[in-house]
């Protein structure tokens, strides 16, 4: 058997030899192992490609006929570490900067479970630059994670690397009609129902108007957050109009213009929902304005700085989810993966977190 220099040695004797004889063959460890004589050779040469149910079948025939020794096994059965990149936005937006700096510092937690991640980030809102950067960190990478952008060239680079055995996560925002493996985050129409019902709770039963502000509706989440604001107040809040949306691409500066045009257009503005990042843009405008005691605000993610917001009574309440908890759903998914399970099989689906000044920790 060919070796290419991995850890099984080349237990081949001369042609003649008597031991050479009596030694089981790489065709009787596939035959055991109901697999071909390639897929042998690439699992004891420990060459990507093969399922690891399928490694480890291949791995327990080669022991039952002594193929390899036993210190041979032992390192053979020891899986490699499982290569996870993560593509998050660059910018602004504090709880996926938080979230990048989290999964950047997990190596001494992640190494018992055999996996690294590294993070890269890239441009936001330009789906042709992630459709390329997926391609691209695949070359490196066992799996990867990403937040998707809706879109027709990054479902095809999903695609792509289904076919190429390359597994993908979407993060927070989720891609239709994909071969992604699985999605970790909220059920986003039905967080933008939550803010909206805690907005018209909030606002009551009066006639008043409401405004959003979106990252991008490029987002399917944010696409789905407004749909749900919407709905809720059409079923539950008539007499409440929302008075349109803007984006702010998450950037803060941004939302502080947006917010300021919108507070001066509407001077009877009840309440804003930001469905994106740049929440301190917003809560800025709000305080230049003396308009913080009135106006309902409700954001996403729990971060230092809309945790300040709520302490401060410019924010009414955050909904988020826990970063640490999608850091641990993604790896254990493609640990499932790996071993050839389900992708949820023990992974806890994310939940709806909604946090108020007075149930912070």
């Amino acid at each position: 058997m060919h070796n290419d220099g991995a850890s099984v040695p080349d237990r081949r004797l001369s042609e003649d030899s008597p031991a050479r004889r009596k030694m089981a063959r790489l065709a009787d460890v596939a035959r055991l192992a109901g697999v071909s004589t390639a897929t042998v050779d690439r699992v004891l040469n420990r060459r990507p490609g093969v399922r690891e149910i399928t490694v480890q079948r291949v791995l327990k025939a080669a022991a039952e006929l002594d193929y390899i020794a036993e210190a041979d096994l032992q390192a053979a059965l020891a899986p490699k570490p499982m290569r996870v990149a993560f593509l998050l936005p660059a910018g602004t937006n504090r709880f996926l900067n938080m979230l990048g700096r989290l999964i950047a510092g997990a190596g001494p937690q992640l190494e018992p479970l055999h996996v690294r991640c590294r993070v890269e980030h890239i441009k936001s809102f330009n789906p042709d630059l992630l459709a390329r950067a997926l391609i691209q960190q695949s070359r490196n990478a066992d799996g990867i994670v990403f937040m998707a952008l809706e879109h027709p060239a990054v479902r095809e680079a999903v695609n792509t690397l289904a076919e190429r055995g390359i597994p993908t996560v979407t993060l927070i925002s989720d891609i239709a009609g994909s071969r992604r493996a699985a999605y970790v985050g909220l059920d986003n129409r039905s967080a933008g129902r939550t803010a909206g019902y805690l907005i018209g709770r909030f606002i009551g039963q009066r006639p008043a108007k409401v405004a959003m502000i979106a990252g991008s509706l490029s987002y399917r989440a944010h696409e789905e957050r407004e749909m749900g604001f919407l709905h809720i107040f059409q079923e539950l809040f008539p007499s409440i109009e929302v008075v349109g949306l803007r984006e702010g691409q998450d950037e803060e500066d941004r939302n502080f213009r947006l917010t300021r045009a919108l507070l001066a257009q509407h001077p009877d503005l009840a309440g804003i929902y930001n469905i994106g990042g740049g929440a301190g843009g917003v809560g800025k405008a709000l305080k230049e304005a003396r308009r913080e005691p009135d106006v309902v605000f409700i954001g996403h993610g729990l971060t230092p700085d809309t945790r300040g917001l709520l302490i401060d009574g410019t924010m009414d309440a955050v909904i988020t989810q826990n970063p640490q908890a999608a850091l641990t759903s993604c790896v254990a998914i493609f640990t499932n993966l790996r071993a050839g399970r389900d992708p949820w099989e023990g992974v806890e689906v994310p939940r709806i977190d909604v946090v108020f000044r007075e149930n912070l920790r």
